[in-house]
């Protein structure tokens, strides 16, 4: 079980332990004590019953603060109330996707008065909000008479009703793995890493740079140059083999706008090399060069073969991406390698590097009781062929090219493509930075908001989370 009743404290002012001239100082000091809004407290303590216990905060136990535990003693009328709470191994555990419990808000109660009253737990955000009618259950009702005497008559007696639980494909020990890894990370980051044999996504971790929100599944950001493998697998189907040449010069011109490779891309495969060099070592300019080869709606096509562009409810937030038809020359030259209008997120890049493993579109899963729906629009089969040429460049680019520091992982091959791709940042160019690769039943997707480039960026982490793995 993720998400299961732990053991917490909760920290509040008992009204019937003091006056309520006192109530009301005790709340102020309890409030700057554990850093919340202590005009709203007040006024919540003041609004409260004589006999009411009014909640500050809540802790997972043994994580309360020393200054709190040792500074709540000395305010008179706080009360420590030993309880339980559903919640995740860890407080950052998917939190942006699972959630969390808490009491009910205005809103709530406002909206779905017959459901929820003042006070009542509930799922607030997150999976535990979208099921919540589900996961809650239902509370025991008992109702008794009271005689003159002060003896009671039972009348009535509902008993409690648990609710079912919201079964995930999350390993915890990979989402945790994942969750330490970009622990440090300062800009917005993500992985998502997935099974490419069933689409089961094992980790959705998101950095503490994204503020909460959930960029794993639902960042919609360019991709970069792990795109091209969506590319070389249209050139595939446009005819061009992975041993026939082509041409990668330093720069390109379309249309008035230069593209050029990255920064220390490596002289000596500069010129006419192999479409598998190009991949291997991330040619911008041999890709553009190529792209008189393909139609108007070849580049989608590829993407919607490797799960990229094609729409499903998976009853989470997920994005799979976009390739719209390119309004100019320009546009389908940045289009190519990652930019342009090409939009993804981690999870997707998961599933097009997991159905290159798997030799067959892959769709993610997360909630395996509703699985995918079926997309009015199918895509056009990965092949075989296709799935073993890509394999063999994306191989190339462990053992020879931009992505060489995975070529020792313990394990099956490992393949792998790296990306960055540029963004306006005030005046200044940054980079998003990207890897993806496969070994075994494993897909990975590592993305950083802003880095110096894919493999330096974006690859230590990958790597380390491989090696965890293992």
């Amino acid at each position: 079980m993720l998400v299961t009743e732990r053991p917490v404290q909760r920290y509040g002012i008992d009204k019937t332990q003091v006056k309520p001239a006192v109530a009301t100082d005790s709340a102020r000091e309890l409030a700057r004590l554990v850093g919340i809004d202590a005009a709203s407290y007040v006024k919540t303590v003041q609004a409260s019953g004589d006999s009411a216990f009014v909640e500050a905060i809540t802790y997972r136990r043994g994580e309360v603060p020393a200054e709190v535990a040792s500074g709540a003693a000395d305010i008179k009328g706080v009360l420590v109330v030993d309880d339980t709470l559903a919640l995740a191994p860890t407080k950052e555990f998917a939190a942006p996707i699972l959630g969390r419990v808490g009491p009910v808000t205005a809103e709530m109660v406002a909206d779905d008065p017959d459901t929820y009253r003042a006070g009542d737990i509930a799922g607030i955000s997150g999976l535990q909000s979208r099921y919540d009618d589900q996961l809650r259950g239902a509370p025991g009702r008992i109702i008794t008479a009271v005689r003159p005497d002060g003896n009671e008559d039972e009348l009535f007696v509902a008993e409690p009703v648990d609710g079912d639980d919201v079964a995930t494909t999350l390993d915890a020990t990979l989402q945790s793995t994942g969750e330490r890894l970009l622990a440090d990370v300062g800009p917005a980051s993500a992985l998502v890493a997935l099974r490419p044999s069933d689409g089961a996504i094992l980790a959705a971790a998101n950095g503490p740079g994204t503020d909460g929100q959930n960029y794993a599944t639902y960042a919609q950001t360019a991709p970069g140059s792990t795109f091209k493998i969506v590319s070389t697998l249209a050139l595939l189907r446009a005819g061009v083999a992975p041993d026939d040449p082509v041409s990668c010069p330093a720069q390109v011109t379309v249309d008035g706008k230069a593209f050029e490779n990255y920064d220390d891309y490596p002289s000596g495969s500069l010129g006419e090399i192999p479409l598998s060099t190009a991949v291997a070592q991330s040619c911008n300019t041999a890709f553009i060069g190529e792209r008189g080869r393909l139609g108007e709606d070849d580049l989608a096509a590829a993407a919607g073969s490797l799960g990229l562009g094609i729409d499903h409810d998976l009853g989470f937030p997920a994005y799979f991406g976009q390739v719209p038809a390119a309004a100019s020359e320009t546009e389908a030259a940045a289009d190519l390698i990652g930019q342009g209008k090409v939009l993804a997120s981690p999870m997707v890049m998961a599933a097009v590097i997991g159905s290159v493993q798997a030799g067959s579109t892959v769709v993610p899963t997360l909630l395996p009781e509703l699985g995918a729906d079926d997309a009015a629009q199918q895509p056009e089969k990965l092949t075989t062929a296709e799935a073993s040429q890509l394999r063999a460049m994306l191989r190339e680019t462990v053992t020879s090219g931009s992505g060489a520091s995975l070529a020792d992982v313990p394990g099956d091959p490992v393949i792998a493509k790296t990306g960055t791709a540029e963004f306006a940042k005030g005046d200044e160019i940054a980079l998003h930075a990207w890897m993806v690769a496969a070994q075994g039943d494993l897909a990975v997707a590592v993305y950083v908001d802003e880095g110096e480039s894919g493999s330096r960026t974006a690859g230590p982490i990958l790597e380390a989370f491989l090696r965890s793995a293992g």
